[in-house]
């Protein structure tokens, strides 16, 4: 009976026997430490140096083909995978016999000399074999033949719940997460370059603030207090910069209890940036060259996304938001009235709150029938001051209007931008204004944070910030469909048993 007819307590049993006997044949099957001196890859690579020279190597088995007094089998290690040739009058009867109760899962480390099949393939003979780690549970069965996977372990759910397999049997995910960390040291080398300092801030938060979203909520035992675990970065980088630090970020996790879908996960990285002195237009080339400079890192400036082709290397776009929206509801969008848009918003089947305000009515007008169709990088500019608390008021003299911006690409948003308001006196106004509608039912609304309104009283200098989703920029380099497909473990639901 093979494994694959066998119940999954019957396989681990059966292992669990094969165990006991190895260690009755005194084998310590998990040893402290093995040190390889080289990886399959570099092995391949520099195979006419190496060729006839004795290497050690280590992995898991992840196919094996026996033959009677011979046998290959392949391991899998950091770099790749190498096929092994191992004989019983190389290594003796004993050793072989040990290596009889082998499985694929096990990790193995192996001396022996390098060569090549008479297939071709680049192989190592062993002389020594050395057993790393034995495996209990059984690997999902993926087959191949001709470079086609059979059987493979493909379903998402189980892929997400079971990352650890997800790295072994798919060499394209464990691709994702090693450009995912590329990605990250790029951008974080490309703001230090640029004279920002890395810098941390609270998690745990006596007021949530910086972003419009409901928040979740920890009890401290000590102090006895309820705390907030951060939606944003902002107000505290921004004491820095009144703190005389000009250009600093962090890149860390936020925490929004809101919905999930492909480009929301409830716990994900955010970068955010402050530029003491510089405006929104200042950030916004500081933006671009950011997301260029990175896609040119790891060759990804011309990339398909959501099914678009989309060249990274050209000019983005800048819109206004009042004139994408107009050109769409083809009528100036500042000549409507509330009660006009709510009635649009009725006839195109858009979904607001009965009591929206006119800032969140334009914001679902947009989010519907705006974004979806931004698919070339825009910088969409210039947003209503209603629905942005914490930007500065247009330099137009227009009291409706912000400096702000927010980039769209492949009518996802990958990042928030403003003039930050520096007036202390108008962003107490304004965040007074948001606790209204947080006792008017809204749930997002922001706080008034009295600590950071102080903070500014002591005046603070003309600055730029910067919001860039770090997941999404995953996303869109790798070319990626879903936040859960670059965030290695993403929220699930509980199974059910």
């Amino acid at each position: 009976m093979s494994e694959e007819q066998k119940s999954l307590k019957q396989i681990i049993n059966f292992r669990k026997g094969k165990l006991n006997d190895l260690q009755k044949n005194g084998v310590n099957p998990y040893p402290s430490n093995f040190t390889p001196t080289y990886f399959s890859e570099s092995i391949k690579i520099n195979f006419e140096k190496l060729e006839g020279e004795n290497v050690v190597v280590a992995g898991r088995i992840m196919a094996v083909r026996r033959m009677g007094k011979a046998s290959f089998f392949r391991i899998i290690d950091n770099e790749g995978s190498i096929q092994v040739f191992i004989k019983k009058d190389d290594i003796g009867e004993k050793s072989y016999g040990n290596f009889k109760l082998f499985d694929i899962g096990d990790f193995v480390g192996v001396g022996g000399q390098v060569f090549k099949t008479k297939t071709g393939e680049i192989s190592v003979r062993t002389s020594e074999l050395t057993l790393l780690a034995k495996s209990i549970r059984p690997l999902p069965i993926v087959k191949e033949k001709d470079g086609v996977k059979y059987d493979s372990f493909s379903d998402k759910e189980q892929r997400y719940r079971n990352r650890h397999l997800d790295l072994l049997l798919n060499p394209e995910v464990k691709n994702t997460f090693i450009k995912r960390t590329k990605i990250i040291q790029f951008v974080r080398t490309f703001l230090d370059e640029h004279k920002f300092l890395e810098v941390e801030t609270p998690v745990l938060q006596p007021i949530y603030g910086g972003a419009n979203a409901r928040p979740f909520i920890t009890h401290h035992n000590t102090l006895d207090q309820k705390l907030y675990m951060r939606i944003a970065d902002e107000l505290y980088l921004k004491r820095l910069i009144i703190g005389g630090l000009d250009r600093v970020y962090e890149i860390g996790k936020d925490f929004r209890n809101e919905g999930m879908d492909r480009n929301h996960n409830p716990e994900f990285t955010m970068l955010e940036f402050y530029w003491a002195y510089a405006d929104y237009e200042d950030c916004m080339k500081l933006v671009e060259s950011l997301i260029r400079n990175t896609a040119k890192k790891i060759d990804a400036l011309e990339v398909s996304f959501n099914n678009i082709e989309i060249n990274l290397n050209k000019p983005f776009k800048k819109k206004t938001f009042s004139e994408l929206l107009s050109d769409k509801l083809g009528v100036n969008v500042n000549d409507l009235s509330e009660r006009k848009l709510k009635k649009i918003c009725k006839e195109k089947e858009i979904q607001i709150n009965p009591d929206a305000n006119i800032g969140q009515i334009l914001d679902a007008l947009m989010g519907e029938l705006v974004e979806p169709t931004l698919t070339e990088p825009t910088f969409v500019i210039d947003y209503p001051k209603v629905i942005s608390p914490l930007a500065k008021m247009h330099r137009s003299g227009d009291p409706n209007l912000v400096e702000r911006f927010e980039l769209f690409i492949g009518g996802d948003e990958f990042a928030n931008s403003f003039s930050e308001l520096n007036d202390p006196i108008d962003q107490r106004k304004r965040l007074e204004e948001q606790s209204s509608f947080k006792k008017q039912g809204d749930e997002e609304a922001q706080n008034l944070d009295e600590n950071f309104i102080q903070a500014m009283e002591c005046g603070m200098p003309p600055t730029g910030g910067v919001g860039i989703g770090i997941d999404r920029l995953v996303m869109l380099l790798t070319e990626t469909a879903s936040i859960k497909d670059v965030i290695l473990f993403p929220a699930l639901r509980s199974e059910i048993d």
